[in-house]
């Protein structure tokens, strides 16, 4: 297939891969074009790091929780207005324990890409890291990185974060003695203690803890 017939640029990534509890959330932005990107993205500022205003695009990683926020309302905000699409895949950690987080980030791939419904053949997918789409996704690429060099990537990686870390503040509310609103389930020492102070709670990754012994 000649480059020309490629009509979609699919950026995906994830989040929560190394968490304890919690799933792992994976995203996927569909942009029509590479070039329909850099338009989105320079129709505000036009600067060469798409500053719109509230920041500069990077990483989630290297953004902070309040302009993760701003920019997913951004992207909410094009794709209500039809601008881009983008889907979000949260697997949680019992089949996470089920299968391992290698199979369940896969798993959340294959749904986004389902839930899109695109003609594989049409689309050019471009993955952060190690990740891989279905094989019937010949037109793909694993960026080492990805998610510091490739604009449609850093959008899936803000989305991603800012779906999970919503998550796992609405469950804080149901496992109030975890403070997941605070550290979102990665392991902190205040993590740590509340597991050694409580033991493990429904949300947690059981073959993420399999050596964890609590000090009641």
């Amino acid at each position: 297939m000649r480059i020309e017939q490629i009509r979609y640029v699919i950026g995906i990534d994830e989040a929560g891969r190394g968490s304890l509890a919690g799933p792992v959330s994976v995203a996927a932005v569909v942009i029509m074009s590479r070039l329909n990107l850099d338009r989105l993205l320079r129709s505000k500022l036009g600067t060469e790091r798409f500053d719109l205003g509230f920041g500069s695009l990077h990483d989630s990683k290297k953004l902070s929780a309040k302009k993760r926020e701003q920019w997913f309302e951004w992207l909410k905000q094009k794709k209500k207005s039809g601008q881009l699409k983008f889907v979000v895949s949260l697997v949680g950690e019992k089949i996470i324990d089920r299968i391992g987080i290698v199979r369940a980030v896969r798993l959340g791939i294959k749904r986004c890409l389902d839930r899109l419904d695109l003609k594989p053949e049409r689309c050019r997918i471009l993955l952060d890291g190690s990740l891989q789409a279905p094989k019937i996704y010949r037109h793909q690429r694993t960026i080492i990185r990805g998610d510091e060099k490739i604009p449609v990537i850093m959008l899936a990686s803000i989305i991603a974060k800012v779906h999970r870390d919503r998550k796992m503040i609405r469950l804080a509310k149901i496992f109030p003695n975890y403070n997941f609103e605070i550290h979102k389930g990665y392991g902190t020492r205040a993590h740590y203690r509340a597991l050694h102070r409580h033991g493990l709670s429904p949300l947690h990754r059981r073959s993420f803890l399999k050596n964890f012994r609590p000090r009641y």
